[in-house]
């Protein structure tokens, strides 16, 4: 047989296993859509009324002021038909070739051929025309009020991104050129990692961002010696090994978000927040969440306060026979501190003696981002679903957290995984980003009505274990992290309600960066750097037009606040005799029912 004969033979060979191969996956397809479970309407989507009000805006602005509407019109018409033009007259020269390109830079098109071809040149521009003149019509729509405008803005923008050429294998030439280069082996495969996302997800389609194989908890990542010393219904107590001979008096207990898993400050020994403080000389604790199912429906707000925060706090201070201890929240659960804080000095216990919070938000006056999400249209919508479920799934958590960035974290990755057919990253980081946690019904409506939608907590007061607690009644000396592009809870916010604490001893540190690497920063990477200064703790552009800049991670500065906050040196405290497991325990792994 001839060589040309034979690869023929191969290739055909190849095609027809390929074509089995996309047959078998289409039938896994069908079965694995079939699981899914119809969702409330409410859930994917803001209220029509939305749009409505939208457009009446865009008439009512057209009657008032047609010349402005026009010109509008005509200025996008006018420029989609001179790329038009310049697209002709490249061609007409007989030179396959694209006109000028003066778009500005984007990853998304990062690809040569988005400038020199004059095809996906073509379709680029017009895109990014269009992209543009949507923008401008919404941001020339004077008349809704600013925070319907900021959602139309949003949603507005998710319609445009969604739209982008790169997103569809017709106008992607990397996937095209990937396709042809493997013979359309990278189609099978990316058909492959789309079908073992909708198995994974019960038929829901979310984009697997870190290879789930990769990792272990407790085995390569969340490894820092240690054991669990107490468990509740609530959470286990993890007590981490001393490394150094001596340890500072007042212990340091740890309460992270429960949205998520606590190891996001445990990936792994270069970047391990707990195994840094271990290593600088204090007895730490971390408290790991338990995963809610339906059996969780009743506990709110005050159950975590209770059998959460205060039996924590209550737990570490016996263990470690001390009258005081030294506590840190972060985001939600700095929250929850702060609120637990206040309870505590309305009731005179003075268990902890400083406090620290991460990223934390106790003023909601101005949501940021998230705002989009807190309107009662969906707010309503997960009320509905936590009453009739019991619990919200940590699936509506990790969607809506992905579409405040959704071309890094699901059009991008989707490209990839789908188009590409590649795999998943070795990431620790988008690992963890994957494994959230279920919501108690109750708690989800309390956090969300209570406190995003109607701030009660910095306004009138929150009603607490038979108490009302004020944002004024947080009295410890504080230090609160907050960080330079957090989305979801922007650094301006943090510092407003850390202004509105009755403490008299307040510390800032504004770091580089967003929600969880402005925090995950050790030192020994060099990369991000942080902002100080004496300036009065009352508003946020004084401040920072006050601020020095520092080079490098913040943890070493808020190690030296808190060691002199931290008592004496004493011996290092072995762990108890007995205790129930070995970190990083068993709730962190669970997986709940339902």
């Amino acid at each position: 047989m001839a060589t040309s004969e034979y690869d023929n033979s191969e290739k055909l060979d190849k095609m027809n296993a390929n074509l089995a191969k996309i047959e078998a996956l289409t039938q896994r397809l069908i079965a694995a859509f079939a699981q899914r479970e119809p969702h409330r309407s409410d859930l994917q989507s803001p209220d029509p009324s939305m749009y409505l009000n939208a457009a009446t805006a865009y008439w009512s602005e057209m009657v008032k002021n047609p010349s402005k509407v026009l010109e509008h019109q005509v200025e996008y018409w006018g420029k989609t038909l001179k790329h038009f033009v310049e697209a002709q007259e490249a061609l007409r020269g007989g030179v396959l070739a694209a006109p000028e390109d003066h778009t500005p830079d984007d990853k998304r098109f990062s690809n040569p051929l988005w400038k020199s071809h004059p095809y996906f040149n073509y379709i680029k521009q017009q895109y990014l025309l269009s992209s543009q003149a949507i923008e401008q019509a919404i941001a020339d729509i004077d008349t809704l009020d600013p925070r319907q405008k900021t959602r139309l803005e949003y949603f507005g923008r998710q319609i445009v991104d969604m739209m982008a050429p790169t997103n569809f294998l017709g106008t992607n030439p990397d996937a095209l050129m990937k396709a042809v280069e493997t013979e359309g082996e990278s189609l099978v495969l990316g058909l492959e990692n789309l079908v073992r996302d909708i198995e994974a997800n019960d038929g829901e389609l979310l984009v697997t961002l870190a290879d789930r194989d990769a990792f272990k908890v407790g085995g390569n990542i969340g490894t820092t010696e240690g054991a669990v010393v107490y468990r509740n219904r609530m959470f286990e107590l993890i007590q981490y090994t001393p490394t150094t001979e001596k340890v500072h008096e007042t212990p340091l207990l740890i309460f992270p978000p429960w949205i998520n898993k606590f190891y996001i400050l445990d990936l792994k020994a270069q970047n391990s927040l707990i195994k840094w403080i271990v290593e600088q000389g204090y007895t730490v604790f971390i408290v790991s969440w338990v995963n809610p199912d339906a059996s969780y429906a009743d506990v709110g707000m005050d159950t975590y306060v209770e059998e959460g925060f205060l039996e924590a706090i209550a737990k570490v201070k016996e263990l470690c026979n001390v009258k005081t201890i030294n506590a840190i929240g972060y985001c939600i659960a700095g929250t929850t501190l702060s609120m637990t804080l206040a309870l505590m000095h309305k009731r005179k216990d003075k268990s902890v003696k400083s406090a620290t919070f991460f990223t934390t938000l106790t003023d909601f006056s101005d949501q940021g981002e998230t705002a989009v999400f807190l309107e009662n249209d969906f707010v309503d919508g997960i009320e509905a679903e936590a009453r009739e479920k019991g619990y919200l799934k940590s699936y509506y958590m990790t969607k809506t957290f992905s579409f405040l960035r959704s071309n890094d974290l699901i059009y991008g990755p989707a490209i990839r995984s789908y188009m590409l057919g590649e795999a998943p990253p070795a990431f620790d980081l988008l690992y963890w980003n994957g494994d959230g946690s279920n919501l108690p019904g109750r708690m989800a409506i309390e956090y969300l009505r209570g406190l995003c939608q109607s701030n009660d907590f910095c306004r009138d007061g929150y009603t607490l274990l038979g108490e009302t607690v004020h944002i004024g009644d947080v009295k410890v000396p504080l230090c609160s992290v907050a960080c330079e592009t957090d989305h979801i809870a922007a650094w301006k916010s943090c510092f407003r309600g850390v202004a509105q604490m009755g403490s008299t001893n307040k510390t800032f540190i504004l770091s580089e960066s967003g929600h969880i690497a402005g925090i995950v920063n050790p030192p020994s990477k060099k990369k991000y750097g942080h902002y100080t200064s004496d300036a009065p703790i009352e508003e946020p552009e004084g401040w920072l037009a006050d601020a020095d800049f520092n080079e490098g991670s913040w943890w070493p500065r808020w190690e030296e606040w808190l060691r002199a906050r931290s008592g004496k040196l004493i011996p290092a405290r072995d762990l108890p005799e007995e205790t129930l497991c070995p970190a990083p325990g068993t709730y962190v792994v669970a997986k709940p029912n339902g």
